[in-house]
């Protein structure tokens, strides 16, 4: 069989065009083996395919724009398909271009195909299929109401001669509105257009909003022609929802132990349904079991990427009735936990993981006639053996720090497999962890499918990066470079910037695989997930990247980035000294003002003269000495941190003096504040081209080096968290593939703006008022009373003075802008839309927050403080939130 593929495409000059298919002469679905196609004019390219029909019932491919600067660019979508069984002509496509850029491929994510949308697609033609057809037309319109299908019109006879009283209906296939069609004698030039029908009053409603679509080609007989025409252009192509964002370990319900659990999420279904809500948003729900210490509450420091946390499982599910005996003498420290107002990791883990072994001991042997189980071992095997025996290692030794252990500090897959043989005496101690895991599954499993019962998208949070003593960077640590740490530069909530100790990422290593840890990352939360929030998306484009040796951010710079080449600070006129600007500038005036009444212990026992004796050379040395030594001076900590830092210049390893990095925020250091005007004036320039411009075109070929391919392994919809210090190339790159980004109205992106207004956020963007890093709208009412007056005036429009207070009026004026932006998405934290009501508001607002970017050793212990099942109850609350919800539109 001859297939003809044509694509309507306007090219540039360098530009070539590619097509891949599952089929071997399209390459077997390897892009690297795509077949070029020829230019025929400059709106279309094409390529002559003989395909070999025997093993194949369908051709599935998409095409790849390579442009002159030899960057590939893969249309969205997998669904161009020929089903090559049932046609024994010759084929010949017309195919659109599918733009990864277009809004509208989110609505083909499985968040609305599985969970929003699939009630309004159910519409049935009144066309009769045809048999015999020389034409097979196909749109895409994946925004309906209800009984309404897409119709065809054109200006020859089959196509109804532009009669609306006799519109061909269409049939959703897959993604496409599909019809077939036999055109006997095609004219020279045939106009047509899409439209809407609506088939419960049988009546044509409009047309598509663009010019007539045109097929100007005279074909053969004896040919099929298949046309993908995209999407139909009609108004209303949008949508709006609003949720709720909660951490699974803060909800509180009567039946739970201490801690929120996945089966507490069909509660929080229930109420999000009652209030008019269409997604829950979670943290991260990882295993972080480290040190069985309370510093385990840090969500985003999972110990595998791929395990659920054991403080989510729900004992009495697990026991069933058959076991509830085990669980009993528990009842009374449950009610004890469950009273708290605050979670107690430690006493709850404590517990809970007593308790798992016990369900365990009794329920093994059931285990081994459970197919159910064996499935979910085969499919997860690849993470679930090497974690189990990492648990096992871990507590055996008593440390998570591989390196430390007297044996498998080095992964071997061979000798792991002895580990956990069943043969082995320890067997049980290993295997309840699949045990742990299997349940963990089953009950957010559970969870999650009476969320899309309902109509409710789950919304989880893939963190940046991974704790540095995981099972991932024990299974293969040259994923990472692990003499680096994660963080974030200074910003507004943290000055000195975010150390998160986390090993940034190998990304050439990542690639050589295609990024196969990425891509089981993806699917195992698509199992449970229908959209996720990619934690810090900035660092996809480069990372900041702190050196072991640091302990705070500031310290950092962005990794990879072009870095200032010795020539560069001669060129400007700079007189270039490297102990000046590399090493920390240290005068007598510094350290009295720095140390004050502590300047003569610190000279005595840190400095020769006016240089850090070796060993105190690092923060990180300085840190160990103090807590070695017991040492409680904060403030002399602090500026022995500052005098260390007080750099211009972080020299590039392995230049040799000649390539060197800012340090940020270097107009604030001393040493810049003791150069000489014109050498400060010279040096601020570079800065700001070094961190503003430099670095763009950079930064965005190295995002698109890994998003798109990632982005194409899932089809959950992706939201990116962009805030912090954004190059300009981010919304550019998260606006070309379509990744909704995240608008902040006390964090505005735009240069000059104190506050984003709600109404001009982007449509593919989710808009909040507050997330977990921050204080709740309560919390930010009381920390500053003159950007508040400020707020008070330009956004909420009020004269007079704020009120002292955030009052439940002020709470949900806020609620209701954001409700009202044309957002794709308005999500809220519970503390918020708690806010808006004064019987039922925290009395505190500053119990109400998650976490403190500011602090590395935060506790992340909030809860609700009222019950689900009583929250439920509020139905008058419900009623008020559902009603401002509907009116908004969402």
């Amino acid at each position: 069989m001859i297939v003809y593929f044509n694509l309507r495409f306007s090219s540039k000059f360098g530009q070539t065009i590619f097509i891949s298919g599952n089929i071997p002469e399209l390459g077997s679905d390897n892009l690297q083996k795509a077949i070029p196609l020829t230019y025929i004019n400059n709106n279309f390219w094409g390529a002559e395919c003989l395909v070999n029909t025997t093993d194949f019932d369908f051709i599935q491919y998409k095409y790849i724009l390579k442009n002159a600067n030899s960057e590939d660019v893969v249309e969205f979508g997998d669904d161009k398909i020929i089903e090559i069984n049932t046609i024994k002509q010759k084929i010949v496509t017309l195919d659109t271009w599918q733009n990864t850029s277009e809004y509208k491929n989110n609505f083909y994510t499985q968040a609305f195909q599985n969970v929003l949308l699939p009630v309004k697609q159910k519409a049935v033609s009144l066309t009769k299929s045809r048999k015999k057809y020389t034409h097979i037309f196909k749109v895409k319109a994946p925004i309906l109401q209800p009984n309404e299908v897409v119709c065809i019109l054109g200006s020859c006879t089959e196509l109804g001669s532009w009669n609306i009283s006799k519109p061909i209906l269409l049939v959703l296939e897959g993604n496409w509105w599909t019809t077939k069609i036999t055109i006997e004698n095609t004219p020279a030039l045939l106009e047509y257009k899409y439209g809407i029908y609506n088939t419960k009053v049988k009546k044509f409603v409009q047309f598509e909003s663009e010019k007539n679509r045109i097929l100007a080609d005279k074909f053969e007989d004896n040919t099929k022609v298949i046309l993908h025409d995209g999407y139909a252009s009609l108004p209303n192509q949008t949508w709006k929802g609003a949720g709720v964002a909660i951490p699974v370990f803060s909800l509180r319900s009567k039946n739970s132990f201490g801690v929120g659990e996945f089966s507490d999420i069909n509660l929080l279904v229930d109420w999000a349904k009652q209030c008019g809500l269409k997604l829950i948003q979670l943290l991260p729900i990882n295993d972080t079991i480290a040190t069985h210490s309370w510093k385990d509450s840090y969500p985003y420091a999972a110990i595998s990427a791929f395990a659920l946390h054991p403080q989510y499982i729900n004992l009495q599910q697990v026991a069933g009735k058959q076991h509830q005996a085990i669980i009993k003498p528990l009842l009374k420290k449950q009610k004890q936990l469950n009273a708290l107002p605050e979670v107690d990791y430690e006493q709850v883990i404590k517990f809970k993981l007593s308790a798992i072994k016990e369900l365990y001991a009794a329920q093994k042997d059931e285990l081994k006639e459970d197919i159910t189980y064996f499935n979910f071992f085969e499919l997860n095997r690849h993470w679930l053996v090497p974690y189990a025996a990492f648990c096992y290692l871990r507590d055996k030794n008593n440390t998570c720090n591989f390196s430390d252990w007297r044996s498998n500090s080095k992964y071997n897959e061979t000798a792991i497999q002895r580990l956990v043989s069943p043969s082995q005496k320890h067997y049980d101690e290993i295997a309840v962890h699949y045990f742990t895991q299997y349940h963990l599954h089953l009950q957010l499993k559970a969870s999650t499918a009476y969320a899309h019962k309902n109509a409710i998208v789950v919304k989880g949070d893939i963190p940046i990066g991974i704790y540095r003593n995981s099972v991932d960077a024990w299974m293969d640590p040259t994923l990472y470079n692990m003499n680096e740490q994660a963080g974030a530069p200074p910003d507004d909530f943290a000055v000195k910037g975010q150390n998160w100790g986390f090993p940034t990422y190998n990304w050439k290593k990542m690639q050589e695989d295609g990024f196969t840890w990425w891509r089981q990352r993806f699917e195992q939360m698509s199992t449970y997930f229908d959209a996720f929030r990619i934690d810090h998306i900035l660092g996809f484009f480069r990372i900041w990247s702190i050196p072991i040796h640091a302990v705070e951010g500031i310290l950092g710079r962005f990794v990879p980035a072009l870095p200032i080449h010795i020539n560069e600070l001669t060129q400007k006129g700079i007189y270039f000294n490297y102990e000046r600007f590399c090493k920390p500038y240290i005068t007598d005036e510094i350290l009295y003002k720095t140390f004050g009444n502590d300047v003569e212990f610190v000279k005595n026992t840190f400095f020769n003269g006016l240089q850090l004796k070796v060993e105190f050379n690092t923060q990180r040395n300085v840190e160990q000495y103090f807590v070695k030594n017991k040492i409680e001076n904060a403030s002399v900590l602090e500026g022995l941190y500052n005098i260390i830092s007080n750099v211009i210049l972080i020299e590039e390893e392995g230049s040799e003096g000649q390539k060197f990095h800012f340090r940020i925020s270097v107009k604030d250091t001393q040493s810049f504040k003791h150069l000489d005007a014109d050498t400060q004036q010279k040096l601020e320039a570079l800065y700001t081209n070094y961190f503003y411009y430099k670095q763009d075109a950079f930064w965005k070929k190295e995002a698109m080096q890994k998003l798109p391919g990632l982005k194409r392994s899932t089809n959950m919809l992706i939201c990116g968290e962009d805030l912090g210090m954004v190059p300009h190339c981010v919304p550019e790159v998260m606006e070309e593939l379509s990744i909704l980004s995240l608008e902040i109205q006390r964090m505005p992106k735009a240069i000059g703006l104190e506050f984003l207004h709600p109404k001009d956020a982007p449509y593919l963007s989710v808009i909040t008022p507050s997330t977990h890093d921050m204080s709740t709208i309560r919390g930010w009412w009381m920390e500053d009373k003159e950007k508040i007056q400020r707020f008070y005036t330009a956004i909420l429009g009020k004269s007079g003075d704020a009120p002292y207070y955030c009052e439940p009026w002020i709470n949900q004026e806020i609620i209701l802008q954001h409700l009202h932006s044309q957002a794709m998405w308005s999500i809220f934290q519970l503390q918020d839309l708690l806010g808006c009501n004064d019987k039922l508001r925290r009395q505190n607002p500053d119990d109400e927050r998650i976490n403190v970017p500011a602090n590395p050793n935060h506790y992340w212990r909030y809860r609700m403080h009222i019950f689900l099942e009583d929250l439920l109850k509020e139905k008058t609350f419900s009623k008020d939130i559902k009603e401002a919800v509907t009116t908004s539109g969402r």
